[in-house]
């Protein structure tokens, strides 16, 4: 076993003294894993260090684990890092399973580390069976062909030392080497799917379709990897062409030009843009890439749905969104201004009023706007749009609901609420960015005041 792992590790070329976080829960496989790469470390110079996550699901027994793991690293001399987490609560607060709840749990903790170590690796120990039980996990939850590829031994920041090394070779290196492991019950009760399919499933397979069924799964995962490669470089391109805009939280597609795609090409697009947003597809099916595409086919602007870890698809005339839930809340305090510069932190700007003369305005400058003095009345204040809020946009003759001027101007939904309204104490002034009131136009012999929004450096 050693020697299918350090042929595993001298694939990757690590450099010397390359750091490694091993994933340790105290079960079989992770104990196997930590003996044995602290043989091959020797050897190799790696530098180890041990990471647990009590999921907070097994009371004492999970206890029990957080501290022989700690014990063992102690006697080993290698650093220990864990962490207390509630995976069933994380779970529904972000409408996910327990299962890809602790999944995103313990892999963040896991980068905490590396981050504070200066950088690295993590090594888990997921095994051939394990890769087998995820791509037929995968077939009977309706995986798209990137879902068949499964694990593979190197993923961005992940190592899976033993993805080639059956779970009968774990059990015989445990045995003849004498290494303690603390026994998970779970795991040999049928309570959770991926436990279901290997205590049932698999076994049944054997016993009445393919006794070879682990060999044929990892197969059909390596061919899966190899047909994904090309699809891939062809949809990397088609994203670069139809994205308008990317930021860590968000995605925006040009509208047209998606739709002008294949739903097969479509499908990886969407897929791709969830994975930037959240850096993996944890908990993300095929249902929900396919409901994302029904929604952006039917193009109805402002229809939105909602998917698993707190994101949303919206439609915004021709902007396809993908996007977190977790928007900035509107702020709902009004601000006063005085004359001068107004710094206002909590809204990133900065707001200048002063006096001028007509032979000092210009209008070419749409970060300015000037204003009849004498119609303003009272203080002037800056805040966000309220319910029933009507203004005369400028060069109408009678009163319009915001609302309706943001439709008519095609501003997306999700802007709306934060696009600043400066007002005195009767009307709105200045829909910033768009249209003054034209009862506060300037006009013949008026005193005129000049307000600058910028934003704050």
């Amino acid at each position: 076993m050693e020697g299918k792992i350090r042929l595993n590790l001298e694939k990757l070329n690590l450099g010397e003294k390359e750091k490694l976080l091993l994933a340790v829960s105290g079960g079989p496989d992770s104990m196997a894993m930590l003996f044995a790469m602290k043989n091959i470390s020797e050897t190799m110079g790696f530098k180890l260090f041990i990471a647990h996550v009590n999921h907070g699901v097994r009371g004492e027994l999970a206890l029990r684990d957080q501290v022989f793991v700690e014990k063992t690293a102690k006697e080993l001399n290698i650093p220990y890092y864990t962490k207390n987490v509630d995976m069933v609560a994380y779970g529904k607060e972000l409408g996910i399973s327990s299962e890809d709840a602790g999944r995103l749990l313990r892999y963040g903790f896991f980068r905490e580390v590396l981050s504070n170590l200066g950088g690295g690796y993590i090594c888990v120990a997921h095994n051939k069976n394990d890769q087998a039980e995820t791509v037929l996990l995968r077939i009977l939850r309706g995986t798209g062909v990137e879902g068949l590829k499964a694990m593979e031994l190197i993923s961005g920041d992940i190592i899976r030392p033993l993805i080639n090394v059956e779970r009968t070779e774990i059990e015989d290196y445990i045995r003849d080497n004498k290494i303690e492991t603390m026994l998970d019950h779970t795991n040999l009760q049928a309570i959770y799917s991926r436990n279901k399919v290997r205590l049932e499933l698999i076994p049944y397979i054997q016993e009445n379709f393919n006794p070879n069924i682990i060999d044929s799964l990892c197969r059909l995962s390596e061919i899966a990897s190899w047909e994904m490669e090309i699809i891939n470089k062809v949809v990397e391109k088609k994203f670069n062409l139809l994205v308008k805009n990317i930021s860590s939280n968000s995605i925006i597609f040009k509208g047209d030009e998606f739709l002008s795609e294949d739903d097969s090409i479509k499908r990886k697009l969407i897929r791709r843009g969830i994975h930037h947003i959240l850096g993996h597809l944890n908990g993300i099916q095929e249902v929900n890439v396919g409901t994302v595409l029904d929604l952006f086919n039917n193009g109805i602007t402002g229809k939105a749905i909602h998917l698993p870890n707190n994101l949303m698809a919206i439609i915004s005339y021709n902007d396809y969104v993908i996007k977190t839930r977790k928007e900035e809340a509107k702020d709902p305090n009004i601000y006063k201004l005085h004359m001068g510069v107004n710094r206002i932190e909590k809204l990133n700007m900065i707001v200048e009023i002063s006096n001028v003369g007509e032979k000092d305005i210009n209008f070419s400058d749409k970060s300015i706007k000037y204003f009849n003095k004498d119609m303003i009345h009272g203080d002037i204040s800056i805040r966000f749009r309220a319910d029933g809020d009507r203004f005369v946009p400028f060069g109408g003759r009678g009163t319009k609901k915001i609302k309706d001027y943001f439709i008519d101007k095609k501003i997306p939904k999700d802007k709306r609420d934060m696009t600043p309204i400066i007002v005195d104490e009767e009307k709105i002034l200045w829909i910033v960015g768009l249209s003054i009131d034209d009862r506060v136009r300037v006009i013949d012999q008026c005193n005129v005041l000049k307000i600058e929004v910028k934003e704050l450096k």
